[in-house]
Formats: structure tokens, C-alpha cells, sequence
């Protein structure tokens, strides 16, 4: 079985343009993330799917002097650019993670890809949040994301790849990845400038090593100063999406 992860990652994020290049500890965001997916024994092939712009060039080559294989397709469909991501992979399991969860941890991946068998179509830990965000790990089928990329028509679905499976639940298995303790308050995910302080703070604490998320957490816990760095961002969904495009 071929498990690829596929990596979503572009220049052009709206609150923080060129954020997966942002340097951390002397490193792109994007090599902190290649190299915490490549950590994780389950996974067989990474590849980094980007746009199509001249702006994502950078990025592309940046991509392939990490060793991992670069796909670029939509830069608004992007449940299309990873079906082709997939299909040029050979993927029998896509593992999606982004470009802008620098402080991902592999054994979490490993225990999101491990939920997923021939019962289940779709496995993650988002659905049911208890992990902070910044450790999404959606794990499914090839022929899960076929289904996806057939079905689906909605703006908001085909950007965000797998908001279908929430739109029509009654059509996939799915199962749900959750943490011994609900940490879901934290955010390690980058959108804003804060969020990047917070990371960066975080790196300078640990380090280059793929730390596991506990330590992370318990850092945060005991600094409610660093914590605070991002406190105040709200977290945008693919609802708020659906919503903006219906309006449009």
C-alpha cells in the first residue's frame, strides 16, 4: 500500500502572504513541515502540492531541494490539484497535511493514518477537536477522494478538499482521532503574524527536533505569556467560506 502525504501549500495565504517560506530558527516553515511528515513511519512518499502561479515558483523549488516530489495544478480548486497530486503519486492512501503546521508531530500522523482500514473511508483528528490546532491530520482512501472530487460541486468544497465529507456525512465512514486531553484551546498552526511569533518562540524552546506535541503543550501551559502571543486570532472554517461564495 502506497501511503502519500500530500502537502498544501501556496505563497498567496490572505492573512499572511508568503508565511510557508517564514523562516524559523534559520529554516522555511515548509522544511520544518516536510521533514516532521517524513518522521513518521507510516508514510511512504511526501509530495508538496502548489499552484500553478509564477509566485509559487519559489516555493516549488524550494520543495524539490528538500527531495520530496512537487505537484502544481488549481489555485482555487484544490480538491483538483490533490486528486492530480494523488494520481501522480499513485497514492492508495492520501495522508493531507498543510504547509502551515510547522510544529506537526509525527506520531500523531502515525495514529491518524493507523485509524484508517478497509471499514473506514476518511479518518481524522479535526472532526472531533481535542489536539491544538495545528496538528490536522485527515487520512482516506484514494478512491475516497475520487468519490470526493466526483461529488462535490460547492465552492467552498472544492477549496477545502474535504469539507464534502462534513456536507454529506450519511456517505462516507469515517472515524475520528482524539487525545487523551482536550488541548483544542491552543493553536500551533500559523495564519497570522502572532501565530508566527508563537511558533518561533516555541522553536527557539525546543529546537529543530520533531518534539512531541505534550512537551509543546506543557510549555505553552507554563507560559501563559507566550501563550497570549495568538490568543486573540479567530480561527476561520470552510463554513465561513461556503458562506462568503454564496454572497458573492
Amino acid at each position: 500500500m502506497s501511503v502519500v502525504a500530500v502537502i498544501q501549500a501556496r505563497m498567496g495565504s490572505s492573512r499572511l502572504p508568503g508565511k510557508v517560506l517564514a523562516e524559523i530558527e534559520g529554516r522555511a516553515m515548509l522544511e520544518h513541515v516536510v521533514e516532521r511528515v517524513l518522521a513518521c513511519s507510516a508514510i511512504h512518499r511526501v509530495v508538496v502540492a502548489t499552484t500553478e502561479l509564477p509566485e509559487d515558483d519559489e516555493l516549488a523549488a524550494r520543495a524539490r531541494a528538500l527531495g520530496v516530489d512537487v505537484y502544481r495544478g488549481s489555485a482555487h480548486d484544490v480538491l483538483d490539484r490533490y486528486r492530480g497530486a494523488a494520481a501522480a503519486a499513485g497514492a492508495r492512501v492520501i495522508v493531507r497535511v498543510t504547509a502551515d503546521c510547522p510544529l506537526l508531530d509525527p506520531a500523531v500522523i502515525g495514529a491518524v493514518v493507523g485509524a484508517l482500514d478497509d471499514g473506514v473511508d476518511y479518518a481524522s483528528n479535526t472532526h472531533v477537536r481535542t489536539f491544538p490546532r495545528g496538528l490536522d491530520v485527515e487520512a482516506f482512501h484514494a478512491d475516497t477522494l475520487t468519490r470526493i472530487a466526483r461529488l462535490a460541486t460547492s465552492a467552498a468544497a472544492r477549496e477545502h478538499v474535504t469539507s464534502f465529507v462534513l456536507e454529506r456525512p450519511a456517505l462516507f465512514a469515517t472515524r475520528d482521532v482524539v487525545a487523551a486531553r482536550d488541548d483544542s484551546d491552543l493553536r500551533l498552526t500559523v495564519d497570522t503574524p502572532g501565530d508566527l511569533a508563537l511558533v518561533r518562540a516555541v522553536a527557539r524552546r525546543f529546537g529543530a527536533a520533531s518534539t512531541p506535541y505534550t512537551a509543546v503543550v506543557g510549555f505553552l501551559r507554563a507560559h501563559p505569556d507566550v501563550r497570549a502571543l495568538n490568543a486573540d486570532v479567530v480561527q476561520t472554517s470552510w463554513r465561513d467560506a461556503e458562506v462568503g461564495h454564496a454572497r458573492a
